[in-house]
């Protein structure tokens, strides 16, 4: 029978307010659940003949996501190079399992992430580390529900960049900082960190009190750590850092992590005896520990992990619980307890039938009747009542014991036992075997690592029994089939010789033979040494930890039988990929009897770990266990940033350039860089500090620098110690102005339909070279085509891909590194294209000759949008040629050589002063020849080559 609670009300399924309740087989179901009326804790109670239990809770809760509301939200506006955060506000919802996305201007234009644009998972804000002119639009926060499979998205947010010609450059910023953060045991959590700044800052993660778990990812450009399958040890201070050249900003806080309830031990269902005592425990693990509670039939009982029953009696019996609960939740745990009563049975248990003892051995028969309450027991061999003497004892639960047995204790044994409900009996027969002797023990043995060495081993033993030999090395067996690599029986399974191949050093140790028969065993044991390569030493430790040296102090590993000549130590540091190399120590080699030894040469402010190899005369073994990481302190860097020189740049400044140095040879925190720099004919240096490691360039800018003025210049690192050493000094000159003539007259030249031809004088100052653009004028700008740059030894240019009969405005500009000059513009008239279609061959004839043939074409006539056409080329090329010969004539014909085989391909066009025209072929046979000809209006790729081969000298 089950019952249903509601908060702790039994639910009467006969009232009709309660119409929305049915049960299905003991199952509760809720017909049209009300919000109003069934959220809550529901728990079933289900009741037999043996007892009562009460289930867990179950909840009943429902999943919603209202609208966003309808109100316009107001427009955003930010200075260009600022950052911007637009708040997304999420309407009620229930469960809290939202994702958040953002869209522009429409659907489903999302927005990506980015390092610099982030959504947090969080709030469902988004973040702008910094506004450019591009992020104008409106904004919508879309936010789905993974519970109700429902989405919705607010009113826009108008954003408006504010221009900036020069934007500010400001520090980093975070904004996303993530709390402090419960975790279980088992899920995966994420963190959330985002900053503002101009430049976009870095995000960088670190564990503060260690290292960042292995199950770690990071995503959203650094925006988000993801922790997977999170153990009690990553509990701890987690960081993140935001970093741009203005400066760094950091955040940091707990994640905690706890467990639900997990069973260490739980009740199970027993019987047991009347009268005898019994503890039913219960242990849980979980954090914060949970609370350990107990119920019976339902009805709740005093006691802690433990209920202890002293003396049973049948009101103990019935259906107990023990429940487990911590915050983060709650298990059960179910059994039945009965207690029995009865008289003494053998039914399920009786004697063995037979039970085998070797010759003065010990054996035990076994009684164990099914009694309650504890019977009483004795026992008789034959017809004889046995009783407790030197060599047989009756135990307390009725077993039968016999020390140095003989063989007149072989016989028919019989145990009897009682008790207030009654009394029984079981017979068994103990039969006497001779005892098996070891008769050929294994020796000891010395080898060195790599040989093989034979273990012996022979027994006698009773003729009617089977015997087995087991091995084992310091008290684990040997498993000849895994480790058949090294261990062979000699004999096969029944022989007791072994052979170890191949020893390895953990082959050493105490080896034991057992000869086995189902009655008896006896063994024999014998030692093994295996000489080898020496173990790994241990407890590698660190101090005296200076900027170019560290102090190593170790314990001497195992010497496997031969001393220890020598040690190596090795090193390795993040910054060189994580490979071990091997150190330079004080003193240079480290004998094998010293425990310690400082390794120099080091580099400053660099993280280490170092390991210890120990080698004696049989080889070199395996390293110890890496080190702690230390980390060397800091020292004024020695090395120059190189490559120092510059030059160029804007008007009234001096650009200095030079090759970063590299991170390992920073030696220290706060790691810059600091510029000098002064006129040739001065003697104070000027001085400024980059604070940017990675920076390659410095621009000084100042109104009074004469353009083009020689400079020396020169580059030193800093860190928190100190200055390291200058540079060499370079020269570099300060920018030249910008070009200030323009240049001289500009002549165009149209030299077809599509190509022209632009003159200009040179300018007298000293620049890089000339810009020239185009563009049709009154229908394109001045940035439909990009610009052509020319050399400033040149002072013409030929532009192509123009559009016939159209006008063209040229503009010239001289240039260099400071920018543009004055332009000078001209105009320029394309000519009209040439005819579109091809001229018409009207004949082709052989002449008297008998040497060459006539080919005949009418006149074309131009259109009013073309050039006039001017005469005609002919390109005549034989089936052997891969070129042909090209003519021009003012005439409507020409005459040709006769080829003197195959068939010749003659082309025909028209040419004008806006180019060739279309092209007319024939292929001249002996038939055609005296007949009319045959017109083609298209050219092929293959002719197309030729004539352009042909006609390049025109």
């Amino acid at each position: 029978m089950s019952k249903w609670r509601f908060e702790k009300v039994e639910i009467d399924f006969k009232k009709s307010a309660n119409n929305h309740y049915r049960l299905e087989g003991g199952n509760l179901v809720i017909s049209n659940p009300d919000k109003s009326k069934h959220v809550g804790n529901y728990t079933c109670e289900a009741t037999n003949d043996y007892g009562t239990v009460v289930s867990m809770k179950a909840s009943v809760q429902f999943g919603f996501l209202d609208m966003f509301s309808t109100e316009e939200r107001e427009a955003v506006h930010v200075k260009e190079g600022q950052g911007a955060v637009l708040l997304c506000a999420p309407p009620p919802h229930y469960p809290d399992d939202l994702s958040y996305r953002w869209m522009l201007n429409e659907f489903p234009i999302f927005i990506p992430p980015t390092d610099r644009q982030f959504v947090s998972q969080t709030t469902g804000n988004l973040y702008i580390s910094k506004v450019v002119a591009a992020d104008s639009g409106n904004y919508s926060c879309f936010v789905s529900s993974r519970s109700i499979a429902k989405s919705v998205f607010s009113k826009f947010i108008p954003l408006v960049p504010l221009s900036e010609r020069f934007p500010r450059k400001y520090r980093a910023d975070i904004n996303v900082m993530f709390p402090e953060t419960n975790a279980l045991v088992g899920q995966n959590i994420t963190l959330e960190c985002f900053a503002l700044g101009n430049p976009i800052p870095k995000i960088r993660w670190n564990k503060v009190d260690g290292e960042l778990p292995p199950a770690h990812e990071i995503s959203m450009a650094g925006g988000q750590l993801h922790l997977m399958n999170v153990q009690y040890e990553d509990e701890g201070i987690y960081e993140c850092e935001a970093i741009n050249i203005k400066g760094k900003h950091k955040h940091k806080a707990k994640v905690n992590v706890e467990a639900a309830p997990e069973w260490v031990e739980h009740i199970v269902s027993a019987e047991r005896d009347i009268g005898s005592s019994y503890t039913m425990s219960c242990e849980a693990s979980g954090k914060p520990k949970p609370h350990i509670r107990w119920m019976k039939n339902g009805h709740p009982q005093y006691g802690m992990h433990q209920l202890k029953f002293s003396e049973l009696t049948f009101k103990d019996s019935g259906m107990y619980q023990c429940i487990a609960e911590n915050r983060h939740g709650v298990l059960h745990a179910n059994a039945e307890l009965r207690v029995f009563a009865g008289g003494p049975t053998f039914e399920h248990n009786p004697l063995k039938r037979k039970t085998l003892a070797a010759k003065n051995s010990r054996v035990v028969i076994e009684c164990k009747p099914r009694a309650a309450p504890k019977p009483t027991f004795s026992w008789s061999k034959g017809t004889e009542l046995l009783s407790n003497s030197s060599r047989i004892l009756i135990w307390d639960d009725g077993s039968l014991e016999i020390i140095n047995v003989t063989k007149a204790d072989e016989g028919s044994y019989t145990c009897f036992a009682e008790n207030g409900r009654g009394t029984g009996n079981s017979t068994g027969f103990l039969s006497i075997t001779d005892a098996t002797k070891i008769t050929l023990a294994p020796a000891n043995a010395d080898v060195t690592v790599g040989e093989a060495v034979r273990m012996q081993c022979a027994a006698s033993h009773d003729s009617t029994l089977d015997i087995t030999f087991i091995w084992s090395l310091d008290g684990r067996a040997i498993d000849f089939d895994r480790d058949r690599e090294h261990y062979e029986r000699v004999d096969g399974d029944s022989g007791g010789e072994m052979l170890i191949k191949s020893t390895q050093l953990n082959h050493a140790g105490r080896y034991t033979c057992t000869a086995q028969t189902p009655v008896d065993n006896v063994t024999a044991s014998a030692d093994l040494v295996v000489r080898g390569p020496p173990g790994p030493p241990g407890g590698v430790r660190l101090d005296e930890v200076r900027d170019r040296s560290v102090r190593l102090t170790w314990s001497q590993g195992k010497d496997n039988h031969s001393p220890i000549s020598k040690y190596t130590v090795q090193y390795r540091d993040m910054r060189s990929g994580g490979q071990w190399k091997e150190a330079v120590t004080s003193p240079p080699h480290v004998e094998g009897n010293t425990d310690t030894a400082s390794v120099v040469d080091l580099i400053p402010y660099t993280e280490y770990e170092f390991r210890v190899i120990a080698t004696n005369t049989l080889g070199t073994g395996d390293p110890s266990d890496p080190s702690q990481k230390v980390t060397t302190l800091e020292s004024v860097p020695v090395v120059a940033p190189s490559d120092v020189g510059g030059g160029g740049g804007s008007s009234r400044e001096l650009t200095i350039t030079w090759t970063p140095v590299q991170p390992e040879y920073y030696y220290g925190k706060n790691f810059g860089y600091i510029v000098a720099f002064k006129r040739e004919d001065s003697m104070e240096w000027l001085k400024v500090t980059v604070a940017d490691p990675q920076a390659r360039r410095y621009v000084h800018k100042d109104s009074t620098i004469p353009p083009f003025t020689k400079f020396d210049v020169k580059v030193k690192a800093f860190n928190n110690e100190g200055e390291g050493p200058f540079s060499i000094p370079a020269s570099v000159y300060s920018a030249v102005d910008v070009p200030s003539v323009t240049p001289g007259v500009i002549d165009s030249r149209a030299l077809s339909a599509t190509e022209a031809i632009l003159f200009w004088a040179p300018v007298m100052q000293s620049i890089e070279g000339y810009q020239l653009k185009y563009w049709r004028k009154e229908v394109e700008n001045e940035s439909t085509n990009p610009p052509i740059m020319v050399s400033s030894m040149d002072n013409h240019t030929r532009v192509e891909r123009l559009r016939p009969n159209s006008l063209y405005v040229v503009e010239v500009r001289a240039y260099n590194s400071a920018g543009l000059g004055p332009p000078k513009r001209a105009e320029l008239v394309t000519r009209k294209p040439p005819p579109s279609r091809p001229p018409k061959i009207v004949s082709t004839k052989l002449n008297p000759s008998g040497t060459s043939f006539n080919i005949a074409w009418e006149h074309l006539a131009s259109l009013a949008n073309e050039s006039k056409v001017e005469g005609y080329k002919i390109l005549y090329r034989q089936d052997s040629h891969a070129t042909g010969i090209l003519y021009s004539t003012p005439k409507q014909h020409i005459d040709l050589p006769m080829p003197k085989d195959g068939e010749p391909l003659v082309e025909v066009r028209a040419y004008t002063e806006g180019g060739d025209g279309a092209v007319a072929q024939v292929r001249v046979s002996g038939s055609q020849l005296g007949g009319a000809g045959m017109t083609a209006p298209s050219l092929g790729l293959a002719t197309l080559l030729l004539v352009a081969l042909s006609c390049a000298g025109l």
